[in-house]
């Protein structure tokens, strides 16, 4: 099923956030997505490449306790992958920009990989493909 203004190429992934205009400020400044819209504090959606990324904030729809009560929270282990053709020098940048990390670096037959946290505590693995 394709939506109306979302192409069925593009894949996207809700996070729950508690600030928007951080998490903008995060994801376009440290990992080279642009903003797509923004409606309020409640909801911004970023892209990169075919990947979009909705950021719910307080008080959208998205983010709104199950009917069971339990609340939508930030983080978690569930995470989107994003490639990186240098992964020494992204970490670099990003330890320099004051980003959490959950780990060092781990390499393995797949390449390597680290994991980052967004400001509220959102992963994101940086995966580095070995060379050909």
């Amino acid at each position: 099923m394709a939506g109306a203004s979302t192409p069925e190429s593009t894949v996207t992934v809700r996070y729950q956030v508690s600030d928007i205009e951080r998490s903008i400020a995060f994801y376009t400044e440290h990992l080279a997505f642009r903003l797509r819209t923004k409606s309020g504090a409640a909801f911004a959606d970023v892209v990169r490449g075919n990947l979009r990324l909705i950021l719910s904030g307080p008080g959208s729809s998205g983010s709104r306790p199950m009917p069971d009560g339990r609340p939508q929270e930030p983080g978690g282990w569930n995470r989107i992958v994003l490639t990186v053709d240098d992964l020494a020098s992204q970490i670099d940048l990003l330890e320099r920009a004051g980003v959490r990390f959950r780990n060092h670096i781990e390499e393995g037959p797949g390449g390597k990989q680290v994991l980052i946290d967004d400001p509220d505590a959102n992963p994101i693995e940086l995966h580095e493909y070995p060379a050909s």
